[in-house]
């Protein structure tokens, strides 16, 4: 029997204000993105896409959340491992969306366990992967809080 205790899920409030703060971070830095979170099941929570950010930038911020998500990993820290002799450069997929190893996408935890995932598409990557941390890190200092 496991003993593990039981983790509450990422909620709807707490997905919008991940959206609300990578979008706020975004636009300090004057950039447009799509910002998209996932619950621990891979469902979309939150979403928002800017009007003036290219339409390609929604799949990719669902896509960078969804590897987030699957590997449990930021995606900023997995572009080395599907370069030519990484260790995911044959990594098969069956999933119902290919996986993306483009810095943005950015697990959430409780616990220590993952309850979903952000992903932010639109910037550089590497802006895409400050907004996803930002809201992230904003996150959890809300948990902290009594």
């Amino acid at each position: 029997m496991s003993t593990a205790t039981a983790v509450a899920p990422l909620t709807t409030a707490e997905a919008e204000a991940l959206v609300m703060a990578a979008h706020q971070a975004a636009e300090a830095a004057g950039v447009t993105v799509s910002v998209t979170v996932l619950d621990a099941g891979g469902h979309l929570l939150a979403f928002r896409r800017d009007d003036r950010a290219v339409l390609i930038s929604g799949e990719t911020s669902i896509r960078k959340a969804f590897t987030a998500l699957q590997l449990n990993t930021p995606t900023a820290d997995l572009v080395d491992a599907v370069q030519p002799g990484g260790v995911f450069h044959t990594l098969p997929t069956a999933l119902d969306r290919p996986l993306l190893f483009i810095a943005g996408g950015v697990p959430v935890q409780r616990g220590g366990r993952p309850i979903g995932a952000i992903g932010v598409g639109g910037g550089a990557p590497e802006q895409d992967h400050s907004f996803a941390t930002t809201a992230v890190d904003a996150l959890v200092q809300g948990m902290r809080r009594p």
